[in-house]
């Protein structure tokens, strides 16, 4: 059962695709899971049967791409880019600071739901290497001896 705020947002976004139109499946999710932030079992739900598709289908093309979350995320979400470039400039240590810090590891949220913490392959900005991003916002050149730092700059808000 979607509660009230959440189920106006959910039509407003699945308003703005044909009713019965499968071929819109993966757009939808994105948008849904833009506004929302995640995609919860009832509004899978939703998007299969407004879409005229069932729900294994939908589940099936959820979980196959790795952009879709299924548990709500945190407050911010913390990316750490362990490419190539971030790689060999220890992005990897960075990582583990974050890991440490938070007490989580890659796709997991702090119990508080301030923090949810992810890898990245790539964000294409290797001339910054190390590259964290928090929420929107691009931190590059990052340290190991930062991460506590722009954590607190982030449980503030």
């Amino acid at each position: 059962m979607l509660n009230e705020t959440t189920d106006i947002e959910l039509q407003s976004v699945l308003s703005r695709y044909r009713r019965g139109d499968q071929s819109v499946l993966i757009p939808v999710l994105q948008a849904v899971q833009e506004e929302l932030r995640y995609l919860s079992p009832n509004t899978i739900q939703e998007i299969s049967r407004y879409l005229g598709i069932s729900l294994s289908e939908a589940y099936g093309v959820a979980s196959f791409y790795s952009q879709f979350r299924f548990s709500r995320p945190g407050d911010h979400t913390v990316k750490v880019c362990l490419g190539t470039a971030c790689h060999v400039r220890r992005g990897d240590l960075i990582m583990e600071t974050f890991e440490r810090e938070l007490g989580i590891h890659d796709r997991e949220t702090t119990a508080d739901g301030k923090f949810s913490l992810e890898r990245v392959a790539c964000f294409g900005c290797c001339a910054l290497a190390p590259v964290v991003v928090v929420d929107k916002e691009i931190h590059g050149r990052m340290r190991s001896t930062g991460v506590r730092k722009l954590l607190k700059k982030f449980e503030a808000s």
